[in-house]
């Protein structure tokens, strides 16, 4: 039997709450903020929310809680893994890169962040019509802290006043980042990191070997984005190669290779949480090694492993990553 989006956002149930009473109420806002850590069900909410906004049984036939799962509007509200955004009208992604130039009136990609073209192509030039297919028209801005400052002004004025039957949801592990204007605008929904468990259950279900979930979820912080990302061999080379210049930095005899790093890591912010996990674990490796001996060696690894997971922290608290590289290799040096 075929289920709702939103029943399958697991452990955020005051999340998912607040989201299923604002359904059953009718009282669904016109701008929603989903805030926390990537990779916690933030995007499966979103298009949960879009789907039971679309659902042609929902309240007819069906509760007002939730989608059916199953009707046509329902299915085809669900991102496509090919393209990740669905097929429906009336459910619209805005994201980094997601479409084609050409399709949203640019020469060139967007590589920095979410360009005004976008907003004036996927927004402003629909927010004047009623939804295509009648119940809602519904528009997903995945990483919002990306959009760029005009992009942000331009889609304001839209997010203060839409239309009726018209719903922004965005989606944003940095929400400090966004403007204040916008942030203002929105109703505030967050989501927690995802219990240790809850991890363990997901990479066994993606075929993770079992000897390594139990590591990857303690070291992933709570994000499924982030266990990932630690158990894809494919990426290993480019964290060891980062895992190799910490340590090397960290013993360097000046502080030059510490800030080589720290600049490049802010060209990286996207894969940095894993890469940090990656130094994390090498450091526990080396604490466990140097136990059996007395002395700072232990003490020291043990302090930077600390030192690690603090900084990893710090990144999904949005912190500045060529900062948080920066502070994390010079404290590790005094270690």
């Amino acid at each position: 039997m075929t289920s709702s989006l939103l029943s399958g956002v697991l452990a955020q149930e005051t999340a998912v709450a607040t989201i299923r009473r604002a359904l059953e109420r009718d009282r669904v806002h016109h701008a929603y903020l989903f805030d926390g850590p990537e990779g916690v069900g933030k995007d499966l909410a979103a298009f949960g929310l879009a789907q039971a906004l679309i659902c042609e049984h929902r309240g007819v036939d069906l509760p007002k809680g939730d989608a059916c799962g199953a009707c046509r509007a329902c299915v085809r509200a669900v991102p496509r893994e090919d393209t990740r955004r669905p097929v429906h009208p009336d459910v619209i992604v805005l994201e980094r890169g997601l479409y084609d130039p050409a399709a949203i009136g640019r020469r060139t990609q967007e590589t920095q962040d979410i360009s005004i073209d976008q907003v004036r192509t996927l927004v402003l030039a629909r927010a004047a019509f009623a939804p295509h297919e009648g119940r809602a028209k519904v528009f997903v801005v995945r990483r919002a802290e990306e959009l760029s400052t005009s992009a942000a002004n331009a889609l304001l004025k839209t997010l203060e006043e839409p239309n009726d039957k018209t719903h922004f949801i965005l989606l944003s592990s940095q929400p400090d980042s966004l403007l204040s204007t916008i942030r203002s605008r929105t109703q505030r929904v967050r989501f927690a990191a995802l219990p240790h468990a809850i991890v363990t259950k997901l990479l066994v279900a993606r075929g993770v070997d079992a000897s390594r979930v139990d590591e990857i979820a303690r070291l992933s912080g709570g994000s499924m984005q982030s266990a990932l990302g630690l158990a894809d061999d494919d990426a290993a080379s480019t964290r060891e190669a980062f895992v190799k210049r910490a340590l090397e930095a960290i013993d360097a005899a000046t502080l030059g290779p510490a800030l080589d790093l720290a600049e490049e890591a802010k060209k990286d912010k996207g894969e940095l949480g894993t890469k940090l996990a990656a130094l994390a674990s090498a450091l526990a490796a080396i604490a466990c090694a140097s136990a059996s001996a007395a002395g700072r060696d232990a003490d020291a690894a043990a302090a930077r492993y600390q030192l690690a997971m603090t900084a990893m922290r710090q990144l999904d608290g949005n912190a500045s990553a060529q900062l948080v590289v920066e502070s994390l290799l010079v404290r590790m040096r005094s270690a």
